[in-house]
């Protein structure tokens, strides 16, 4: 079980993600999470609002069985096949977290300080997810892809539009980070 507990080091996950990407390949499928969004919405009728939505969604069911298939993989993961240990993160980086006002930082994939409940349910909470989620979709959509299928399916196939998004996607963390997080929540 020590096996499957603990994280899995590069040597092994690398070569199963490009498995998992060639068998993409093999079938014609391109890697990527973003599209399934568009998808959802045109299963719920967003083709009688905008032209945009006016897809057949068939042809990517396929890939809702993918994201269904990782919500649920995920979930496994975290509740059966978890040591119970924290996140291996810089001690630096926890002390930052900490003076940010991240106290369960190291012990959290997701702070409680901006997804608990309570914090969504704030003015200041529900704002930073709300534009936080339109910047996302709207990034996604104008770059033609997110940041998985840019970074692993546009640079494994040379892609000059994917090496710039990726590009821009790093650009984009470290204006992030360094700068608009510490006026955030500084």
């Amino acid at each position: 079980m020590d096996l499957l507990l603990n994280p899995w080091p590069w040597y092994i996950s690398g070569p199963l993600i490009a498995i998992v990407l060639f068998l993409f390949f093999y079938f014609g499928k391109n890697f990527g999470v973003s599209t399934n969004l568009e998808t959802m919405c045109t299963i719920a009728g967003a083709g009688k609002v905008s032209d945009y939505f006016k897809k057949d969604w068939k042809e990517r069911d396929w890939s809702l069985v993918f994201l269904v298939g990782l919500v649920i993989g995920g979930f496994l993961t975290s509740q059966f096949l978890s040591n119970g240990t924290s996140i291996d993160l810089n001690p630096k980086t926890i002390e930052d977290l900490s003076n940010l006002g991240f106290h369960n930082a190291g012990n959290s994939y997701v702070p409680n300080e901006l997804f608990s409940i309570e914090n969504m349910l704030t003015l200041k909470g529900f704002s930073i997810l709300l534009v936080a989620g339109i910047l996302i979709g709207f990034g996604t959509r104008y770059a033609g892809g997110c940041t998985s299928g840019h970074a692993i399916t546009g640079l494994s196939s040379l892609q000059l539009p994917s090496l710039i998004a990726v590009i821009g996607f790093f650009i984009g963390g470290i204006v992030m980070i360094w700068l608009l997080f510490p006026l955030i929540f500084g």
